[in-house]
This record gives structure tokens, C-alpha cells and sequence, in this order.
């Protein structure tokens, strides 16, 4: 991997200028190494122009307009702005003190929505930019899942799931975990790009602790929760009267789940094990459902089926520990070789909600166990906005997209690469961080301190 490395006078420069950028109706940074992660691949030394929001000339030699502001990357590196996948951005702060990514309610499991829980003030937020992440797919966890950061949503103990606040009746509702949304980490409060872009439940183990104990169980009220769903369909008027018979999930569960057998929201498998993936491609079949995997830790043992159905994998690439044994074939090889087969594949934040900046870390290690340097890239940009249906507005550098992109001074795999400037929707983001003013507050400590500090 190549790096060209700015002096911090020059990092400096470019950023004062990114910010001022922000008010200028056309901008062209230049002298740049362009990962554009679509069609034009990567570009050695070119220019992008973006004029109110919108990408308008991506190219190798293309002259700034006369009335651009100009930007001058100095030989770094512009690439698209990062996806958190499988994100806790703006649902969990500090994970011990809870989350707003799951629920236990015996009336609502498929309705669920997460739009409705985010916090577009997150401290989180800043820090994700400055990691070159842009926006961020957030997804439910499974009822009954403990805490709400990753180091406890991980756990892989399948008594953590359960079916919500009683043991008694229909547990139907915590099949289904809710919907997920993509946004965007732009200051503001518009940060919601699209909601309702996903149905998340629970495989493998999980599944099974939710349905009774056995992965039979789970498969077995899953399709009854999916004829009951189709019934409700056909008999609305019925039902709404009270003239039809009892279903086990709720009128918002019921009217959640319609968009999922008409093909229009895919349904999120969690799952582990290479058995279990098998048997959501044959569910997912059979049902007539679009289904994407999460998690997939054996995935790459069954790499040509998973190709040959279509299906997208979101996955950890560092994930590489037998921690249950539904995943005692997990190796960091996994995306590489699901690459290799053909498998969309887009990467997961890891590490919690302060440690998401890291993505592109995980990137570079998934490069460093086999998958290609570009498609490593498309996995954290254009991949996951194809899979959620965002691809017509950002994830690559084309002409009319949103110019969410990010300046770099050397290959953004690199941990030693920093962003310098970090554009969402064209406006130039604050390229500072809680920490980064608790860090300068306090470094020099010749400086009056607040009262608390000083001693008598």
C-alpha cells in the first residue's frame, strides 16, 4: 500500500481550507490519488468537482471551473466517505447504561423502528467522521440481547436471547428484531437517509433459544408467523372487525412484515454456523423472501451456494475465534474468500460505538488476509449503499451523487493516514472531536485549570 504523507503545516492548510470550502458553490480538489469505487476505479492523479451537494466531474485531467474553490490535496488520497454497517452510531452512547437498538414488548418485535431512537447530537458522531465514516447502517439487536456496545452485544451465549418480558403465550414477536435505517453522520439534525431498509432476526442458536430451545422451532414458527402474515393480507377487513381468527403477532408486527414477503424489504439472517446458513437459503427460497446474511462467521465454507442464491454477507473481518460452536471454523480469510466466490460482501463496525472509526483498519486487515485492495474498499462504501438501497445517492465518487468524500494524506488503509477533510452532502464537517478538545485543554497543563483541579 502507498502512502504520501502532508507535512502538518500543509494537513493543517488543507483542512482551514476544506472548512472554508464548505460556503463555495463549486469545489475541485485536486492533485489527488481518487479511489472513486465505481466504475472509474482508481484514478493515479486527477480532480473531483462537487457543486451544491452533488458530485459533478470525477476525471484524470479535468481543468477546475473558473469558479471553483480549489482544494489542493498535495498528492493525498480522495476517497469515498466510509459506511458503518451493522452500526450503534446514534443508538448507544456508553453501552453498560442501555441502548436504543433493542425491545422486549410482547406487542412489538417486527414493528420495531430504530428511526425513531436516534440521536443525531451523538459525541459518537465526530469521532466516526474523523475515521473517514460518512454514514452508518443501523440495525436492531435481538430482544433480550445484554447492554448495548459491542464488546456485550457479541457475546455469543445464546441464553441471552429471549422472547421479552414473559414466558407465558405467543413468542412470535421476538422472531423478528426490527427494522433498520442508514444515515448520516453530518452535523445537524437531518441525518436519517433511509429508513425502514431492513428486517433483522435472530438464527442459529438465538433463533432457536427464542422459538423453544431448538433451530427446528424456529424455522417451524417463523412460517407460521409468514402464513399468518399472508393471511392478514387477504382478510384486513376481516380482522379489523374481529371476524377472523386469532394471529400471534400484533397488528404492527403483521403490517411490518408485508413489505418482507412482497420482496421489497430484504430480511437480516443472523447467523453463524455453515448448517445453519444452508438452511436460510432454503427458508429464503422458499418463502420467496430477499434475505441478507449477518455474521456468517462459516460463510466461507459455503461460499459457491451463497454466490449462486444471490445473497449479499455482511460480516467482522477480524472475526477469527471459535468463541461458540457455531463458529468454529471462523477465520479472518472469511471475506476474502467470499470475494473470491463472488459474494457481495460489506464489513461491520467493530469495537462499540467509540471504536466504529476503526473500519477502515479492518478494511486493511481483510486486504492483509486475501481480499483484493478494491474490493476491500467496496466493501465499506458502494457494497453496503447497494444492499440498503442507497447506491443512487452515495458510496462511490460518480457524477450526481452526494458528495460524501473525504480527503486523506495517504492510502486510508494505513493507520498512520489521516483525514484531513470530510465533506457530507458537499459541507465541509468540523474536523474535531470531544477528545481532541479534552486533549488540547489539557496538554499544557501551564494553563489555568478549573476549580476542581486546584489544590489549596
Amino acid at each position: 500500500m502507498r502512502k504520501a504523507l502532508f507535512s502538518a503545516a500543509a494537513a493543517a492548510a488543507l483542512a482551514f481550507t476544506a472548512t472554508a470550502a464548505a460556503h463555495a458553490e463549486t469545489v475541485a480538489i485536486t492533485n489527488a490519488r481518487i479511489l472513486t469505487a465505481g466504475p472509474a476505479g482508481e484514478i493515479a492523479s486527477g480532480t473531483v468537482v462537487f457543486k451544491d451537494g452533488k458530485i459533478v466531474a470525477v476525471g484524470a485531467k479535468l481543468a477546475p471551473p473558473a469558479d471553483a474553490k480549489v482544494i489542493d490535496a498535495h498528492g493525498g488520497v480522495v476517497a469515498p466517505g466510509f459506511f458503518a454497517t451493522g452500526s450503534l452510531l446514534g443508538a448507544v452512547e456508553v453501552g453498560s447504561l442501555g441502548n436504543d437498538l433493542s425491545v422486549n414488548n410482547p406487542e412489538i418485535g417486527a414493528s420495531f423502528d430504530i428511526q425513531y431512537g436516534l440521536n443525531p447530537g451523538s459525541v459518537q458522531f465526530p469521532v466516526a467522521r474523523l475515521g473517514g465514516l460518512t454514514s452508518a447502517v443501523v440495525l436492531p439487536i435481538p430482544a433480550g440481547r445484554r447492554g448495548g456496545d459491542a464488546d456485550e452485544e457479541d457475546d455469543d451465549d445464546a441464553s441471552q436471547y429471549t422472547a421479552g418480558p414473559s414466558d407465558t403465550g405467543s413468542k412470535s414477536h421476538a422472531l423478528f428484531s426490527g427494522q433498520g435505517a442508514v444515515i448520516t453522520l453530518n452535523v445537524g439534525d437531518a441525518i436519517l437517509t433511509r429508513p425502514k431498509v431492513a428486517m433483522v432476526a435472530p438464527f442459529g442458536a438465538g433463533g432457536a433459544t427464542i422459538a423453544g430451545g431448538a433451530r427446528g422451532a424456529e424455522f417451524v414458527a417463523l412460517k407460521e408467523a409468514f402464513a399468518d402474515v399472508r393471511d392478514y393480507m387477504k382478510n384486513k377487513a376481516a380482522y379489523d372487525r374481529a371476524g377472523y381468527r386469532g394471529l400471534a403477532l400484533s397488528k404492527g408486527d403483521l403490517e411490518a412484515l408485508i413489505p418482507v414477503l412482497e420482496g421489497k424489504m430484504p430480511l437480516v439472517a443472523v447467523v453463524k454456523r455453515a448448517s445453519d446458513i444452508r438452511q436460510v437459503l432454503a427458508f429464503a427460497r422458499d418463502e420467496h423472501i430477499k434475505v441478507i446474511l449477518d455474521g456468517a462467521q462459516e460463510a466461507w465454507m459455503v461460499a459457491p451456494e451463497i454466490a449462486k442464491a444471490g445473497v449479499p454477507v455482511l460480516l467482522n473481518p477480524l472475526d477469527d475465534r471459535p468463541e461458540s460452536y457455531e463458529e468454529l471454523a471462523a477465520t479472518m480469510d472469511n471475506a476474502g474468500r467470499l470475494s473470491a466466490a463472488g459474494v457481495t460482501v460489506a464489513l461491520e463496525a467493530t469495537g462499540g460505538s467509540s471504536r466504529e472509526r476503526e473500519m477502515r483498519y479492518g478494511a486493511g486487515n481483510a486486504v492483509s488476509h486475501g481480499m483484493a485492495y478494491d474490493a476491500a474498499l467496496k466493501a465499506i462504501t458502494i457494497n453496503p449503499a447497494k444492499i440498503f438501497g442507497v447506491a443512487d445517492r452515495t458510496g462511490s465518487l460518480e457524477p450526481g451523487k452526494d458528495a460524501d468524500l473525504v480527503v486523506w494524506t495517504g492510502d486510508p488503509f494505513e493507520p498512520l493516514s489521516q483525514a484531513t477533510a470530510v465533506f457530507i452532502h458537499g459541507q465541509a464537517q468540523p474536523m474535531t472531536s470531544r477528545q481532541l478538545e479534552l486533549r488540547d485543554r489539557y496538554k499544557d497543563l501551564g494553563r489555568p485549570l478549573p476549580p476542581g483541579y486546584v489544590h489549596p
